[in-house]
């Protein structure tokens, strides 16, 4: 058993391990994980850029990858502590994004603004408890090459978005999205789809 998981399996030890890292009810690491752990552990890609009004809450125990050409705009927040960020290549993620791991994103993907990623859900199922006090379940968010959300968009936990899609402005993704569709609404639905024999883009019927 590797240390990861002697820790993991240790309520006490989990704990230490926790305060450590981050201050009691704050999702942000301390000081000295942001200035000597994370740059060894997490990889950021040629001519990647994280703006300086970024707020970056990754921690050693999860990865965050930004690819080479890459760039999280000012305003943005980055958390990792319930899943990985993995961000592709020549990808922009835009002002004021939300990415709440885990959530693998491709490369050549553009985010407008206020765009929101979660792959974490709070339990609520006990009413004796709060629901931030109840135990949290993730399911992973994809989002595949070349594609395209519109600002304020939501996308849920455990969605995929297929690759060269588009989700626009505003919508609530909240099932899987074929690759080369277009998707609208809340919650979203297909509107439109790339025929590959026409090579025409179609209203969904």
């Amino acid at each position: 058993m590797g240390l990861k998981e002697k820790i993991k399996s240790n309520e006490k030890l989990k704990k230490l391990a926790l305060w450590m890292l981050m201050p009691r009810n704050q999702a942000r690491p301390r000081l000295w994980v942001k200035l000597f752990v994370n740059p060894l552990k997490h990889k950021k890609g040629k001519h990647s850029l994280i703006r300086r009004r970024t707020r970056m809450d990754v921690l050693p125990f999860n990865n965050f990858i930004l690819g080479r050409d890459s760039t999280i705009e000012d305003f943005s927040t980055v958390n990792n502590g319930v899943g990985d960020v993995l961000i592709g290549e020549r990808t922009r993620i835009g002002l004021g994004n939300v990415l709440i791991g885990p959530v693998k994103i491709g490369n050549d993907v553009m985010f407008a603004q206020n765009v929101v990623l979660s792959g974490l859900n709070h339990g609520y199922e006990n009413i004796n408890v709060p629901p931030s006090l109840q135990k949290v379940s993730t399911k992973p968010i994809v989002v595949e090459d070349q594609v395209w959300i519109g600002a304020n968009a939501v996308v849920t936990a455990g969605v995929t978005i297929g690759k060269h899609s588009i989700v626009a402005a505003g919508c609530v993704v909240v099932k899987n999205v074929p690759p080369f569709s277009i998707v609208g609404g809340n919650p979203g639905k297909i509107l439109k789809q790339y025929n590959h024999k026409s090579q025409q883009w179609e209203r969904a019927k």
